[in-house]
């Protein structure tokens, strides 16, 4: 093992936030708009006459 992988499994590891959702947001905001996208999405597809 070199001295920085030494150093760097010795280190604790910290949970990193990436930039992605919380855990603890608004999950049912979330689901609301998911499903109101999904039904404009389909009114779309209907109303082209793509299906």
């Amino acid at each position: 093992m070199t001295t920085a992988t030494a150093a760097a499994a010795a280190q604790p590891r910290a949970t990193t936030r990436t930039g992605g959702p919380k855990e603890d947001g608004p999950k049912v905001l979330e689901h609301v708009l998911g499903w109101t996208l999904v039904v404009v999405l389909a009114m779309l597809v209907t109303q082209t006459g793509l299906m």
